[in-house]
Protein backbone atom coordinates (compact mmCIF):
# COMPACT_ATOMS: atom_id res chain seq x y z
CA UNK A 1 0.00 0.00 0.00
CA UNK A 2 1.18 3.15 -1.27
CA UNK A 3 0.63 7.06 0.67
CA UNK A 4 0.77 10.42 -0.90
CA UNK A 5 0.02 13.11 1.18
CA UNK A 6 2.31 16.65 1.51
CA UNK A 7 0.14 19.57 2.47
CA UNK A 8 0.32 22.58 0.35
CA UNK A 9 2.45 24.55 3.15
CA UNK A 10 5.24 22.04 3.48
CA UNK A 11 5.61 22.14 -0.32
CA UNK A 12 5.99 26.16 0.22
CA UNK A 13 8.94 25.99 3.16
CA UNK A 14 10.73 23.31 1.32
CA UNK A 15 11.27 26.06 -1.74
CA UNK A 16 12.10 28.61 0.86
CA UNK A 17 14.31 26.37 2.57
CA UNK A 18 15.76 25.45 -0.75
CA UNK A 19 16.87 29.04 -1.32
CA UNK A 20 18.98 28.88 1.74
CA UNK A 21 20.34 25.82 0.67
CA UNK A 22 19.09 23.54 3.47
CA UNK A 23 16.32 21.77 1.09
CA UNK A 24 18.61 18.81 1.43
CA UNK A 25 18.65 18.06 5.18
CA UNK A 26 15.49 19.59 5.86
CA UNK A 27 13.47 17.98 3.59
CA UNK A 28 13.40 14.06 4.76
CA UNK A 29 12.49 15.35 8.39
CA UNK A 30 9.69 17.49 6.81
CA UNK A 31 8.35 14.30 5.04
CA UNK A 32 8.84 11.99 7.99
CA UNK A 33 6.86 14.83 10.06
CA UNK A 34 3.98 15.54 6.92
CA UNK A 35 3.36 11.89 6.48
CA UNK A 36 2.66 10.09 9.65
CA UNK A 37 0.18 12.73 10.52
CA UNK A 38 -2.19 10.80 8.22
CA UNK A 39 -1.63 7.34 9.70
CA UNK A 40 -2.71 8.53 13.44
CA UNK A 41 -6.41 7.40 14.65
CA UNK A 42 -8.87 9.95 13.86
CA UNK A 43 -7.23 12.05 11.37
CA UNK A 44 -6.40 9.28 9.28
CA UNK A 45 -6.63 8.70 5.83
CA UNK A 46 -6.12 4.71 4.84
CA UNK A 47 -6.94 1.37 4.50
CA UNK A 48 -8.47 -0.32 7.05
CA UNK A 49 -5.62 -2.97 8.36
CA UNK A 50 -6.15 -6.25 6.13
CA UNK A 51 -6.28 -4.22 2.82
CA UNK A 52 -2.88 -4.51 1.38
CA UNK A 53 -1.02 -5.06 -2.24
CA UNK A 54 -1.25 -8.82 -3.45
CA UNK A 55 -4.82 -8.95 -1.71
CA UNK A 56 -7.89 -11.23 -3.02
CA UNK A 57 -11.00 -9.48 -3.10
CA UNK A 58 -14.09 -11.30 -2.92
CA UNK A 59 -15.41 -11.95 -6.96
CA UNK A 60 -18.91 -11.84 -8.31
CA UNK A 61 -21.86 -12.47 -7.58
CA UNK A 62 -20.89 -10.44 -4.57
CA UNK A 63 -19.56 -7.12 -4.53
CA UNK A 64 -16.17 -6.62 -2.08
CA UNK A 65 -16.07 -3.99 -0.07
CA UNK A 66 -13.22 -1.37 0.70
CA UNK A 67 -13.36 0.51 3.92
CA UNK A 68 -11.17 2.55 5.62
CA UNK A 69 -10.55 6.19 8.22
CA UNK A 70 -10.50 9.82 6.97
CA UNK A 71 -11.38 12.86 7.84
CA UNK A 72 -15.11 13.91 8.39
CA UNK A 73 -17.08 14.95 5.84
CA UNK A 74 -14.33 14.14 3.28
CA UNK A 75 -15.21 12.80 -0.11
CA UNK A 76 -13.13 9.57 -0.95
CA UNK A 77 -12.79 8.87 -4.68
CA UNK A 78 -12.17 5.38 -5.52
CA UNK A 79 -10.59 4.11 -9.47
CA UNK A 80 -9.78 0.70 -10.38
CA UNK A 81 -7.53 0.16 -13.26
CA UNK A 82 -6.57 -2.90 -14.97
CA UNK A 83 -3.40 -1.55 -16.40
CA UNK A 84 -3.56 2.29 -17.24
CA UNK A 85 -7.47 1.13 -17.94
CA UNK A 86 -9.88 2.43 -15.40
CA UNK A 87 -12.60 0.30 -15.20
CA UNK A 88 -14.35 1.76 -12.43
CA UNK A 89 -15.42 4.77 -10.36
CA UNK A 90 -17.03 4.62 -7.08
CA UNK A 91 -17.41 8.17 -4.14
CA UNK A 92 -18.60 8.31 -0.60
CA UNK A 93 -18.50 10.45 2.14
CA UNK A 94 -16.10 9.76 5.60
CA UNK A 95 -18.92 9.45 8.44
CA UNK A 96 -18.28 11.66 10.84
CA UNK A 97 -18.61 10.26 13.94
CA UNK A 98 -15.94 7.04 13.51
CA UNK A 99 -14.84 8.91 10.49
CA UNK A 100 -15.25 5.81 8.51
CA UNK A 101 -15.48 5.56 4.91
CA UNK A 102 -17.18 2.42 3.26
CA UNK A 103 -17.13 1.48 -0.59
CA UNK A 104 -19.44 -1.55 -2.31
CA UNK A 105 -17.08 -2.72 -5.70
CA UNK A 106 -19.59 -3.58 -8.29
CA UNK A 107 -19.30 -7.47 -8.86
CA UNK A 108 -15.78 -8.30 -10.68
CA UNK A 109 -15.53 -11.55 -12.80
CA UNK A 110 -12.64 -13.42 -11.45
CA UNK A 111 -8.89 -12.55 -12.29
CA UNK A 112 -6.55 -9.64 -12.35
CA UNK A 113 -3.86 -8.03 -11.61
CA UNK A 114 -5.85 -4.37 -10.69
CA UNK A 115 -4.63 -1.56 -9.10
CA UNK A 116 -6.98 0.24 -6.90
CA UNK A 117 -6.63 4.02 -5.75
CA UNK A 118 -8.64 5.57 -3.12
CA UNK A 119 -8.62 9.66 -3.25
CA UNK A 120 -9.77 11.24 -0.51
CA UNK A 121 -10.73 15.54 -1.14
CA UNK A 122 -11.29 17.95 1.94
CA UNK A 123 -11.17 22.00 1.18
CA UNK A 124 -8.84 21.42 -1.54
CA UNK A 125 -6.23 19.13 0.38
CA UNK A 126 -6.03 15.80 -1.55
CA UNK A 127 -4.55 12.00 -0.04
CA UNK A 128 -4.11 9.10 -1.84
CA UNK A 129 -3.43 5.63 -1.25
CA UNK A 130 -3.57 2.42 -3.42
CA UNK A 131 -3.72 -1.07 -3.62
CA UNK A 132 -1.42 -3.07 -6.45
CA UNK A 133 -1.54 -6.62 -7.60
CA UNK A 134 -4.98 -7.23 -6.11
CA UNK A 135 -7.31 -10.27 -7.62
CA UNK A 136 -10.82 -10.96 -7.74
CA UNK A 137 -11.51 -14.16 -6.63
CA UNK A 138 -12.86 -16.48 -3.65
CA UNK A 139 -11.69 -15.37 -0.42
CA UNK A 140 -12.28 -17.79 2.86
CA UNK A 141 -11.84 -17.66 6.85
CA UNK A 142 -10.43 -20.31 8.53
CA UNK A 143 -10.11 -20.30 12.14
CA UNK A 144 -10.24 -22.81 15.51
CA UNK A 145 -7.77 -23.90 17.52
CA UNK A 146 -3.64 -25.54 17.45
CA UNK A 147 -4.91 -28.22 14.60
CA UNK A 148 -5.92 -25.24 12.32
CA UNK A 149 -2.61 -23.70 14.11
CA UNK A 150 -0.72 -26.23 12.82
CA UNK A 151 1.79 -25.04 9.83
CA UNK A 152 3.24 -27.08 6.76
CA UNK A 153 6.35 -27.47 9.09
CA UNK A 154 4.44 -29.83 11.25
CA UNK A 155 2.75 -32.28 8.82
CA UNK A 156 3.34 -35.00 6.55
CA UNK A 157 5.79 -34.35 3.95
CA UNK A 158 6.37 -30.98 4.60
CA UNK A 159 9.14 -30.04 2.62
CA UNK A 160 7.70 -31.00 -0.44
CA UNK A 161 4.68 -29.10 0.39
CA UNK A 162 6.65 -26.03 0.84
CA UNK A 163 8.41 -26.56 -1.73
CA UNK A 164 5.52 -26.74 -3.92
CA UNK A 165 4.23 -23.34 -2.46
CA UNK A 166 5.61 -21.03 -5.37
CA UNK A 167 3.77 -22.99 -7.50
CA UNK A 168 0.70 -21.37 -6.73
CA UNK A 169 0.91 -17.84 -6.56
CA UNK A 170 -2.37 -17.04 -7.00
CA UNK A 171 -3.55 -18.55 -3.97
CA UNK A 172 -2.69 -15.48 -1.32
CA UNK A 173 -2.68 -15.60 2.62
CA UNK A 174 -3.24 -13.46 5.35
CA UNK A 175 -2.73 -14.34 9.06
CA UNK A 176 -4.17 -11.97 11.58
CA UNK A 177 -2.02 -11.69 15.13
CA UNK A 178 -3.20 -13.51 18.25
CA UNK A 179 -5.06 -10.53 20.27
CA UNK A 180 -7.81 -10.55 23.59
CA UNK A 181 -10.03 -7.78 23.83
CA UNK A 182 -12.47 -7.36 26.38
CA UNK A 183 -14.57 -4.93 24.03
CA UNK A 184 -15.49 -5.61 19.84
CA UNK A 185 -12.58 -3.89 18.21
CA UNK A 186 -12.96 -1.75 14.73
CA UNK A 187 -9.91 -2.98 13.26
CA UNK A 188 -7.37 -5.89 13.54
CA UNK A 189 -5.18 -4.69 16.72
CA UNK A 190 -1.71 -6.57 14.68
CA UNK A 191 -1.23 -8.82 11.77
CA UNK A 192 1.43 -11.54 11.93
CA UNK A 193 1.67 -12.05 8.03
CA UNK A 194 0.18 -9.07 5.51
CA UNK A 195 -1.53 -10.05 1.91
CA UNK A 196 1.08 -12.34 0.09
CA UNK A 197 2.30 -14.41 -2.84
CA UNK A 198 2.93 -17.78 -0.74
CA UNK A 199 6.74 -18.99 -1.19
CA UNK A 200 8.57 -21.54 0.29
CA UNK A 201 9.04 -20.14 3.82
CA UNK A 202 5.80 -18.08 4.25
CA UNK A 203 3.56 -20.62 4.41
CA UNK A 204 5.38 -22.52 7.43
CA UNK A 205 7.27 -20.34 9.75
CA UNK A 206 7.63 -21.86 12.73
CA UNK A 207 5.63 -24.34 14.66
CA UNK A 208 2.24 -23.20 15.40
CA UNK A 209 3.44 -19.77 14.28
CA UNK A 210 1.81 -19.38 10.86
CA UNK A 211 0.61 -19.90 8.28
CA UNK A 212 -2.28 -22.75 8.57
CA UNK A 213 -1.35 -26.27 7.25
CA UNK A 214 -4.94 -26.88 6.74
CA UNK A 215 -6.00 -23.21 5.64
CA UNK A 216 -3.37 -23.43 3.12
CA UNK A 217 -4.20 -26.95 1.60
CA UNK A 218 -7.96 -26.91 1.90
CA UNK A 219 -7.12 -23.50 -0.69
CA UNK A 220 -4.94 -24.91 -2.76
CA UNK A 221 -6.97 -27.79 -3.58
CA UNK A 222 -10.21 -25.37 -4.12
CA UNK A 223 -7.92 -23.27 -6.69
CA UNK A 224 -7.15 -26.82 -8.44
CA UNK A 225 -10.95 -27.11 -8.86
CA UNK A 226 -12.11 -23.80 -9.75
CA UNK A 227 -8.97 -22.28 -11.67
CA UNK A 228 -9.25 -18.70 -9.99
CA UNK A 229 -7.55 -16.63 -7.59
CA UNK A 230 -8.12 -17.84 -3.64
CA UNK A 231 -7.61 -15.46 -0.87
CA UNK A 232 -6.89 -17.24 2.46
CA UNK A 233 -7.20 -15.28 5.63
CA UNK A 234 -6.51 -17.22 9.27
CA UNK A 235 -7.50 -16.11 12.81
CA UNK A 236 -7.00 -18.81 15.14
CA UNK A 237 -5.08 -19.70 18.60
CA UNK A 238 -4.25 -22.64 19.99
CA UNK A 239 -5.74 -24.44 22.97
CA UNK A 240 -9.08 -21.92 22.50
CA UNK A 241 -12.36 -22.70 23.73
CA UNK A 242 -15.52 -22.05 21.63
CA UNK A 243 -16.18 -19.37 24.41
CA UNK A 244 -13.77 -17.02 23.15
CA UNK A 245 -14.68 -16.93 19.73
CA UNK A 246 -18.77 -16.86 20.79
CA UNK A 247 -20.33 -13.09 20.83
CA UNK A 248 -21.83 -12.58 24.04
CA UNK A 249 -25.63 -12.87 21.89
CA UNK A 250 -24.54 -15.97 20.54
CA UNK A 251 -23.37 -17.68 23.50
CA UNK A 252 -26.48 -16.25 25.75
CA UNK A 253 -28.53 -18.35 22.93
CA UNK A 254 -27.27 -20.96 25.00
CA UNK A 255 -27.88 -20.00 28.62
CA UNK A 256 -24.47 -18.43 28.97
CA UNK A 257 -24.71 -15.06 30.51
CA UNK A 258 -20.72 -12.88 31.24
CA UNK A 259 -21.68 -14.40 35.32
CA UNK A 260 -21.61 -17.67 34.24
CA UNK A 261 -18.66 -19.90 36.09
CA UNK A 262 -17.23 -22.63 33.74
CA UNK A 263 -14.95 -24.96 35.18
CA UNK A 264 -11.61 -24.28 33.57
CA UNK A 265 -9.63 -27.31 30.98
CA UNK A 266 -6.37 -27.77 32.57
CA UNK A 267 -4.75 -29.36 29.13
CA UNK A 268 -4.96 -26.74 27.36
CA UNK A 269 -3.62 -23.44 27.92
CA UNK A 270 -5.30 -20.87 25.10
CA UNK A 271 -7.80 -18.21 25.83
CA UNK A 272 -11.11 -18.84 27.26
CA UNK A 273 -12.94 -15.91 28.26
CA UNK A 274 -15.92 -15.35 26.69
CA UNK A 275 -15.61 -13.30 23.38
CA UNK A 276 -12.45 -12.33 23.62
CA UNK A 277 -11.54 -13.55 20.78
CA UNK A 278 -14.78 -12.58 18.36
CA UNK A 279 -13.93 -9.14 19.96
CA UNK A 280 -10.32 -8.90 18.51
CA UNK A 281 -10.21 -11.23 16.32
CA UNK A 282 -13.44 -11.91 13.83
CA UNK A 283 -15.18 -8.43 14.74
CA UNK A 284 -12.45 -6.25 13.04
CA UNK A 285 -13.30 -8.45 9.86
CA UNK A 286 -17.09 -8.03 9.66
CA UNK A 287 -16.98 -5.39 7.08
CA UNK A 288 -14.96 -8.15 4.66
CA UNK A 289 -16.94 -9.60 1.71
CA UNK A 290 -16.40 -13.53 2.33
CA UNK A 291 -17.57 -16.74 0.14
CA UNK A 292 -17.22 -18.93 3.26
CA UNK A 293 -15.71 -20.22 6.39
CA UNK A 294 -13.29 -23.59 8.16
CA UNK A 295 -13.59 -24.60 11.30
CA UNK A 296 -10.88 -26.93 13.33
CA UNK A 297 -11.96 -26.43 17.02
CA UNK A 298 -13.66 -28.62 19.90
CA UNK A 299 -10.34 -30.12 22.03
CA UNK A 300 -10.63 -27.42 24.43
CA UNK A 301 -14.73 -28.22 25.31
CA UNK A 302 -13.95 -31.46 25.77
CA UNK A 303 -12.97 -30.08 29.05
CA UNK A 304 -15.23 -27.15 29.09
CA UNK A 305 -19.12 -26.99 28.87
CA UNK A 306 -18.93 -30.21 26.84
CA UNK A 307 -22.97 -30.70 26.97
CA UNK A 308 -23.39 -26.88 25.17
CA UNK A 309 -21.67 -27.77 22.17
CA UNK A 310 -24.69 -29.22 20.10
CA UNK A 311 -25.74 -25.29 21.27
CA UNK A 312 -22.68 -22.96 21.19
CA UNK A 313 -21.49 -24.33 17.79
CA UNK A 314 -24.41 -23.86 15.75
CA UNK A 315 -24.90 -20.54 17.93
CA UNK A 316 -21.67 -19.18 16.16
CA UNK A 317 -22.39 -20.28 12.86
CA UNK A 318 -25.40 -18.61 12.80
CA UNK A 319 -24.26 -15.32 14.50
CA UNK A 320 -21.12 -15.17 12.00
CA UNK A 321 -23.12 -15.29 9.05
CA UNK A 322 -25.48 -13.29 10.05
CA UNK A 323 -22.88 -10.29 11.06
CA UNK A 324 -20.55 -10.84 8.08
CA UNK A 325 -23.72 -10.42 6.06
CA UNK A 326 -24.72 -7.36 7.72
CA UNK A 327 -20.93 -6.18 8.31
CA UNK A 328 -20.59 -6.18 4.45
CA UNK A 329 -23.45 -4.43 3.63
CA UNK A 330 -25.22 -7.28 2.37
CA UNK A 331 -22.88 -9.03 0.19
CA UNK A 332 -21.35 -12.16 2.08
CA UNK A 333 -24.03 -14.74 1.94
CA UNK A 334 -26.88 -14.78 4.33
CA UNK A 335 -26.32 -18.16 4.82
CA UNK A 336 -22.82 -18.79 3.87
CA UNK A 337 -20.85 -22.02 3.69
CA UNK A 338 -19.36 -23.46 6.69
CA UNK A 339 -16.98 -26.40 7.18
CA UNK A 340 -15.48 -28.05 10.12
CA UNK A 341 -13.29 -30.74 10.79
CA UNK A 342 -14.80 -33.68 12.94
CA UNK A 343 -12.33 -34.35 15.82
CA UNK A 344 -9.43 -36.65 15.38
CA UNK A 345 -8.70 -40.21 17.38
CA UNK A 346 -7.10 -38.79 20.70
CA UNK A 347 -5.16 -41.08 23.22
CA UNK A 348 -5.26 -44.91 22.27
CA UNK A 349 -5.14 -46.13 26.04
CA UNK A 350 -7.77 -44.26 27.22
CA UNK A 351 -11.30 -44.78 28.02
CA UNK A 352 -12.60 -41.04 27.59
CA UNK A 353 -16.09 -40.75 26.25
CA UNK A 354 -15.82 -36.68 26.11
CA UNK A 355 -14.11 -36.78 22.51
CA UNK A 356 -16.95 -38.98 21.41
CA UNK A 357 -19.59 -36.50 23.10
CA UNK A 358 -17.90 -33.52 21.04
CA UNK A 359 -18.19 -34.92 17.57
CA UNK A 360 -21.56 -35.86 18.40
CA UNK A 361 -22.43 -32.65 19.32
CA UNK A 362 -20.35 -31.04 16.35
CA UNK A 363 -23.08 -32.46 13.99
CA UNK A 364 -26.01 -30.55 17.19
CA UNK A 365 -26.90 -34.32 17.66
CA UNK A 366 -27.50 -35.70 14.30
CA UNK A 367 -24.36 -37.08 13.45
CA UNK A 368 -24.26 -35.77 9.33
CA UNK A 369 -24.50 -32.30 8.04
CA UNK A 370 -26.19 -30.64 6.66
CA UNK A 371 -29.23 -30.61 8.74
CA UNK A 372 -31.70 -28.25 10.16
CA UNK A 373 -30.08 -26.92 12.53
CA UNK A 374 -26.76 -26.11 10.26
CA UNK A 375 -27.67 -25.71 7.22
CA UNK A 376 -25.55 -24.96 4.44
CA UNK A 377 -22.80 -26.58 6.09
CA UNK A 378 -20.22 -29.78 5.58
CA UNK A 379 -18.18 -31.39 7.58
CA UNK A 380 -14.56 -33.83 7.33
CA UNK A 381 -14.78 -36.52 9.05
CA UNK A 382 -10.91 -37.60 10.82
CA UNK A 383 -11.22 -40.07 13.29
CA UNK A 384 -9.55 -42.41 11.30
CA UNK A 385 -6.55 -40.23 11.19
CA UNK A 386 -4.97 -41.15 14.80
CA UNK A 387 -1.40 -40.40 14.81
CA UNK A 388 0.12 -41.27 18.36
CA UNK A 389 3.37 -40.50 17.19
CA UNK A 390 3.06 -37.12 16.68
CA UNK A 391 5.98 -35.26 17.80
CA UNK A 392 3.11 -32.48 19.89
CA UNK A 393 0.97 -35.54 20.94
CA UNK A 394 -1.62 -37.66 19.16
CA UNK A 395 -4.18 -34.70 19.68
CA UNK A 396 -2.23 -32.88 16.62
CA UNK A 397 -2.89 -35.42 13.74
CA UNK A 398 -0.27 -34.74 11.02
CA UNK A 399 -1.92 -36.24 8.12
CA UNK A 400 -3.65 -32.78 7.54
CA UNK A 401 -3.62 -33.44 3.51
CA UNK A 402 -6.52 -35.90 4.38
CA UNK A 403 -8.50 -33.18 6.21
CA UNK A 404 -7.95 -30.47 3.59
CA UNK A 405 -9.06 -33.11 1.17
CA UNK A 406 -12.24 -34.14 2.66
CA UNK A 407 -12.93 -29.92 3.48
CA UNK A 408 -12.64 -29.21 -0.12
CA UNK A 409 -15.13 -32.28 -1.37
CA UNK A 410 -17.30 -30.83 1.21
CA UNK A 411 -16.85 -27.24 0.04
CA UNK A 412 -17.08 -28.49 -3.82
CA UNK A 413 -20.16 -29.56 -3.38
CA UNK A 414 -21.89 -27.23 -0.55
CA UNK A 415 -20.39 -24.23 -1.76
CA UNK A 416 -20.10 -24.52 -5.12
CA UNK A 417 -22.96 -26.98 -6.03
CA UNK A 418 -20.92 -30.40 -7.98
CA UNK A 419 -23.90 -32.57 -8.48
CA UNK A 420 -23.18 -36.10 -7.54
CA UNK A 421 -19.88 -35.79 -5.65
CA UNK A 422 -19.83 -37.66 -2.36
CA UNK A 423 -18.08 -35.72 0.58
CA UNK A 424 -18.96 -37.42 3.79
CA UNK A 425 -18.76 -41.52 4.51
CA UNK A 426 -22.06 -43.77 4.86
CA UNK A 427 -24.60 -43.04 7.70
CA UNK A 428 -27.36 -45.47 8.62
CA UNK A 429 -30.58 -45.34 7.16
CA UNK A 430 -32.49 -48.14 9.37
CA UNK A 431 -31.50 -50.39 12.38
CA UNK A 432 -33.15 -54.01 11.95
CA UNK A 433 -32.78 -56.20 15.51
CA UNK A 434 -33.80 -59.60 15.15
CA UNK A 435 -34.61 -60.79 18.56
CA UNK A 436 -35.41 -64.69 17.20
CA UNK A 437 -31.99 -64.66 15.22
CA UNK A 438 -30.20 -62.09 17.65
CA UNK A 439 -28.43 -60.50 14.70
CA UNK A 440 -28.65 -57.02 13.97
CA UNK A 441 -28.55 -55.53 10.76
CA UNK A 442 -27.55 -51.87 10.19
CA UNK A 443 -28.04 -50.60 6.87
CA UNK A 444 -26.61 -47.59 5.02
CA UNK A 445 -27.73 -44.52 2.68
CA UNK A 446 -24.37 -45.45 0.32
CA UNK A 447 -22.62 -48.67 -0.64
CA UNK A 448 -20.01 -49.44 1.87
CA UNK A 449 -16.79 -51.03 1.43
CA UNK A 450 -15.54 -53.16 4.56
CA UNK A 451 -12.10 -52.75 5.59
CA UNK A 452 -12.62 -55.41 8.21
CA UNK A 453 -14.60 -56.92 10.41
CA UNK A 454 -14.42 -55.46 14.19
CA UNK A 455 -15.45 -56.86 17.17
CA UNK A 456 -15.46 -53.64 19.46
CA UNK A 457 -16.27 -50.57 17.57
CA UNK A 458 -20.01 -51.39 17.21
CA UNK A 459 -21.75 -51.33 20.95
CA UNK A 460 -25.65 -52.23 21.96
CA UNK A 461 -27.19 -50.75 24.50
CA UNK A 462 -28.86 -52.98 26.84
CA UNK A 463 -32.11 -52.02 28.73
CA UNK A 464 -31.55 -52.50 32.90
CA UNK A 465 -34.69 -53.51 34.75
CA UNK A 466 -34.25 -50.51 37.19
CA UNK A 467 -33.93 -48.09 33.89
CA UNK A 468 -30.93 -47.13 31.95
CA UNK A 469 -28.67 -49.82 29.99
CA UNK A 470 -25.10 -51.06 29.76
CA UNK A 471 -23.83 -50.12 27.01
CA UNK A 472 -21.90 -53.78 25.77
CA UNK A 473 -19.29 -54.31 22.54
CA UNK A 474 -20.79 -56.60 19.59
CA UNK A 475 -19.40 -57.75 16.58
CA UNK A 476 -19.34 -57.48 12.96
CA UNK A 477 -20.28 -60.66 11.03
CA UNK A 478 -21.16 -60.07 7.60
CA UNK A 479 -21.64 -57.36 5.43
CA UNK A 480 -22.71 -56.51 1.31
CA UNK A 481 -23.47 -53.74 -0.59
CA UNK A 482 -25.31 -51.86 2.08
CA UNK A 483 -25.74 -53.80 5.55
CA UNK A 484 -23.38 -54.82 7.84
CA UNK A 485 -24.39 -57.28 9.81
CA UNK A 486 -24.10 -57.62 13.61
CA UNK A 487 -24.24 -60.81 16.04
CA UNK A 488 -25.57 -59.95 19.63
CA UNK A 489 -25.49 -62.56 21.66
CA UNK A 490 -25.89 -60.51 24.95
CA UNK A 491 -28.98 -59.05 24.74
CA UNK A 492 -31.10 -59.32 21.89
CA UNK A 493 -34.35 -59.34 23.16
CA UNK A 494 -33.52 -55.48 25.03
CA UNK A 495 -31.40 -54.33 22.69
CA UNK A 496 -32.26 -49.75 23.63
CA UNK A 497 -29.56 -48.65 21.04
CA UNK A 498 -26.50 -48.86 19.28
CA UNK A 499 -23.47 -46.36 18.57
CA UNK A 500 -20.33 -46.92 16.53
CA UNK A 501 -17.03 -45.64 17.03
CA UNK A 502 -18.13 -44.00 20.46
CA UNK A 503 -14.62 -43.86 21.67
CA UNK A 504 -11.40 -41.34 21.67
CA UNK A 505 -9.38 -43.83 19.35
CA UNK A 506 -11.77 -45.73 17.17
CA UNK A 507 -9.60 -47.51 15.05
CA UNK A 508 -6.15 -47.34 13.73
CA UNK A 509 -4.81 -45.00 10.59
CA UNK A 510 -6.94 -45.03 8.22
CA UNK A 511 -8.01 -48.72 9.20
CA UNK A 512 -11.63 -47.98 10.63
CA UNK A 513 -13.83 -51.19 9.35
CA UNK A 514 -16.67 -48.61 7.45
CA UNK A 515 -15.86 -46.59 4.30
CA UNK A 516 -17.69 -45.48 1.23
CA UNK A 517 -16.40 -46.61 -2.35
CA UNK A 518 -14.56 -43.08 -2.46
CA UNK A 519 -12.91 -44.42 0.70
CA UNK A 520 -14.30 -41.33 3.18
CA UNK A 521 -14.86 -43.09 6.58
CA UNK A 522 -18.48 -43.52 8.63
CA UNK A 523 -18.94 -40.99 10.70
CA UNK A 524 -19.55 -41.71 14.82
CA UNK A 525 -23.20 -42.67 15.19
CA UNK A 526 -25.52 -43.33 17.96
CA UNK A 527 -29.21 -44.31 18.04
CA UNK A 528 -31.94 -45.51 20.24
CA UNK A 529 -34.81 -47.82 19.85
CA UNK A 530 -37.19 -44.81 21.32
CA UNK A 531 -36.09 -42.07 19.41
CA UNK A 532 -35.22 -43.37 15.97
CA UNK A 533 -38.06 -44.02 13.37
CA UNK A 534 -35.44 -46.40 11.29
CA UNK A 535 -35.26 -48.66 13.92
CA UNK A 536 -36.85 -52.15 13.66
CA UNK A 537 -37.19 -55.12 15.87
CA UNK A 538 -38.24 -58.06 14.89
Amino acid sequence: MCLDYVPLSCLLFFLLCAVGGAMVILLPILLLRAIPRTLKAGGVFRFASYYADHMVLQKEPAGAILWGYGKSDATVTMYLYEENNLLMKKMTQVEERFRIWKIVLNPMSPGGPYRIEIQQSLKGRVANVSLNDVYFGDVWLCSGQSNMEMTLLQIFNASKELADAPNFPLVRVFAASRIQAKKELQDLAKIDLQWSVPTAANPGHGDFIYFSAVCWLFGRSLFETVKYPIGLVESFWGGSAIEAWSSKRALRECGLSEKTVSKSPTSFSGPRNQSVLWNAMIHPLLNMTLRGAIWYQGETNTQMNTDLYNCTFPALIEDWRKTFHEGSEGQTERFFPFGFVQLSAYRQEEIDESFPHIRWHQTADFGYVPNRKMPNTFMAVAIDLGDDKSPTGSIHPRDKQSVAYRLHLGARAVAYGEKNLTFQGPYPQSVHVGVVEKLIKVTFGQKIKLHHLNKNIFEVCCSQASGGCTWKPVPMTSSSSFTVTLQDPACSDSVAGLRYAWTAWPCEYKQCPIYNLQMLPAPPFITFSKKDPGWIMT
